[in-house]
């Protein structure tokens, strides 16, 4: 069966699932979205390692990956396998002296296991086809705001933080990112760093 090549385009809240995110793959060289529902957890988890964060101690994530590496085993690759009643099935493809070793895993996990090994992500036509969507030029742009929005509509909802980042100046930002690091909410840490990259780029 034909593997299709995956990339994280987006990490948002989700919007059916109040406490929960969502992490969207997009399919390399084509327009589908595979939009899967993840902890908080696993979001933050997936968050650290895209940014580059260090954390003062290592995440369950970054342990794993720091014992295959200590073991000498590779991790090649990730195959989103199977989708039954809606939820989704993954692989940890590995490689240790010539052998390959797969291993079952959770979606979330296997997708935070995949950007710190920076390893290739899989699956198949089936999966898309019943749980892929397709996206206009125009959501595709809109992707990367979909998330500031959300969470300003949230945080209207719940009447916390009124303030949007964009209104903050960046001295402001920098002793907030400070301080949200402290606190280990990388998710938060990424949204203050994207808003200095924003102004500063």
């Amino acid at each position: 069966m034909k593997k299709i090549e995956l990339d994280i385009v987006a990490l948002s809240h989700s919007v059916t699932h109040s406490h929960n995110y969502a992490v969207v793959l997009g399919e390399q060289g084509g327009v589908r979205r595979l939009p899967i529902v993840i902890g908080g957890f696993e979001a933050q988890a997936i968050a650290v390692a895209m940014e580059r964060m260090t954390p003062s101690r290592p995440l369950t994530h970054d342990l794993f990956k720091n014992t295959l590496d200590t073991l000498d085993v590779e991790l090649k690759e990730v195959v989103i396998n199977n989708l039954l009643d809606g939820i989704f099935y993954a692989r940890l493809v590995c490689y240790k002296n010539g052998e390959t070793i797969e291993v079952d895993s959770r979606t979330s996990d296997a997708l935070a296991m995949a950007v710190r090994f920076d390893c290739p992500i899989y699956t198949y036509e089936f999966i898309l086809d019943a749980a892929g969507v397709i996206l206009e030029d125009s959501e595709e742009e809109a992707e990367g705001e979909e998330v500031t929005g959300q969470k300003k509509r949230k945080k209207r909802r719940a009447k916390q933080k009124p303030v949007a980042l964009s209104q903050y100046p960046v001295e402001d930002l920098e002793k907030m990112l400070g301080e949200v690091l402290d606190k280990e909410d990388y998710l938060k840490a990424a949204e203050i760093r994207d808003e200095i990259k924003r102004r500063q780029g």
